[in-house]
């Protein structure tokens, strides 16, 4: 069981959204922050270290402050408006054609550390620390995370019914391409029936966004403890999410390149491949995954299938079905000896928005030496995994398109 509620969403007014609404911070390197920020972008507020010359680092005092000012500036000069009452916003996104329907909504800590919102990743203090610091300077929850919940017919059938009978708030599409449309939920009654409906929801899934809301349920901790008159409903205890129905959602391929071949020729390695799989050449053309056990390799100019043969993977086991699981053990370490994905300098990780053809672009240049495409994971194999406790290895999922930042924001000063 889950706790949330509406909340007074800070956002641009509608003439300024598509300017406003940015990128995520995590998606961009200062550089492309830089180039893309246009005087209003929420790029200023989530990569300050933008606005000095030279770019100053990222977790700079004189980055934070300045994100700090920034905030209260936008505010200021009406950039970003906050709602007198509170509300859930639809949020859509479209992409290829297909649009999924999310409801940007506050969600409770304590549900973080119970367990009742659930996680698939590991995340790295450094990043978590740098997430908190932003969080707590600015009393608010400037971007948010990206939930996914067990679909439920009632929850549908409310976001169909506001998008049908009303005009959207926000109908954009951003530079990528990709389509962002927003619906202020205005009748307190649906509002109420949501929050209702969620207290039934027997778990949220973290899907993308990890150290941001650990860093959220640690400020959240954070305010408890110096609030001795505390009640467990105040603003501070909840943070901000996008929560879409599973069904909605698809994982994308994320693939791995690698710069050597471990001191193998390619017919070596193609040799010790056989052992595990079943190799076919297909030729100069790209090759994309089939199904699950499948995989595509790219070497020296030339597209293979690798099948993996019965006995060398576990589907019975939420971790060992996993197709990057199969790969890291038959490949990565048995043949090319690339112990720890976290560390190796050897390995990099190209999300397949980009395509396989910037797998075979890699190689071509003689950056790297073999590329690997991978059959994308399922929403059901990440839920599995989050149910039983298990934490999926790094780089397994990619979801697309992101969420928009600065669409709406979530305060609690």
């Amino acid at each position: 069981m889950v706790k949330v509620k509406p909340f007074c969403g800070i956002r641009p007014p509608q003439e300024l959204v598509a300017e406003v609404a940015s990128r995520p911070y995590d998606v961009l390197n200062s550089q492309e922050a830089k180039a893309e920020a246009t005087e209003r972008s929420l790029l200023h507020i989530i990569k300050p270290e933008i606005d000095f010359d030279p770019i100053a680092d990222e977790h700079s005092e004189e980055a934070y402050q300045k994100a700090m000012e920034n905030f209260r500036l936008w505010k200021e000069r009406g950039w970003l408006v906050q709602d007198v009452e509170e509300h859930y916003y639809i949020y859509a996104q479209t992409m290829n054609g297909r649009t999924q329907y999310g409801i940007a909504m506050c969600c409770h800590f304590e549900d973080y550390l119970s367990g009742a919102i659930k996680k698939h990743e590991l995340t790295r203090p450094d990043k978590e620390e740098d997430r908190m610091i932003h969080v707590r300077n600015q009393k608010a929850n400037i971007e948010p995370v990206f939930f996914t919940y067990p679909d439920d017919a009632e929850i549908n059938a409310i976001v169909d019914k506001v998008v049908s009978e009303n005009k959207a708030d926000y109908d954009f599409t951003a530079d990528d391409g990709f389509g962002h449309h927003m619906w202020v939920v205005r009748d307190a009654a649906v509002n109420q029936r949501i929050t209702e409906l969620f207290a039934a929801i027997p778990a949220l899934y973290v899907a993308d966004g990890h150290h941001r809301t650990a860093a959220a349920a640690r400020v959240g901790q954070e305010c408890m403890a110096k609030n001795p008159a505390h009640r467990g409903d105040e603003e501070y205890c909840y943070f901000l999410a996008v929560t879409f129905p599973a069904s909605q959602l698809r994982i994308i391929d994320y693939n791995r390149v690698v710069r050597d071949l471990n001191g193998l020729s390619e017919s070596e390695l193609l040799e010790a491949l056989k052992l595990s799989f079943e190799v076919e050449n297909k030729g100069g053309e790209i090759y994309t995954p089939s199904s699950l056990h499948n995989f595509a390799m790219y070497l020296g100019g030339e597209w293979y299938s690798l099948t993996a043969k019965p006995g060398t993977y576990d589907d019975s086991d939420p971790i060992g079905v996993l197709d990057v699981t199969v790969l890291s053990n038959l490949v990565l370490d048995k043949i090319l000896g690339i112990k720890d994905l976290r560390t190796s300098k050897r390995i990099d990780f190209v999300g397949g928005i980009r395509g396989l053809g910037e797998l075979q672009r890699r190689v071509d240049s003689d950056e790297m030496k073999v590329a690997f495409a991978l059959y994308p994971v399922s929403m059901q194999q990440l839920i599995d995994i989050a149910d039983t406790g298990n934490i999926m290895p790094p780089k397994t999922t990619w979801f697309e398109p992101k969420l928009r930042s600065g669409v709406v924001i979530h305060s609690f000063e």
